[in-house]
């Protein structure tokens, strides 16, 4: 039996979506496109990768504003 990930399924589909010219998109292409990112984050969020994400996005944040001080 073939198993498929949703987030492996997701990433795929958001790559080729995002693959396209921006001036080719219609508006609800667009949102479509922001839906499946969406999704894709709450499915990534929770796994460890997702954490590690989460921890490098935040100490370069926390990088950015210290620097701006």
């Amino acid at each position: 039996m073939l198993t498929i990930n949703v987030a492996v399924l997701l990433a795929v589909i958001a790559f080729f979506r995002l693959r396209r010219r921006t001036q080719a998109r219609s508006r609800n292409e667009e949102r479509t496109t922001a839906a499946i990112i969406l999704a894709l984050g709450v499915l990534i969020a929770p796994t460890p990768a997702g954490q590690g994400i989460v921890n490098i996005l935040g100490q370069l944040a926390s990088g950015v504003t210290q620097a701006g001080r």
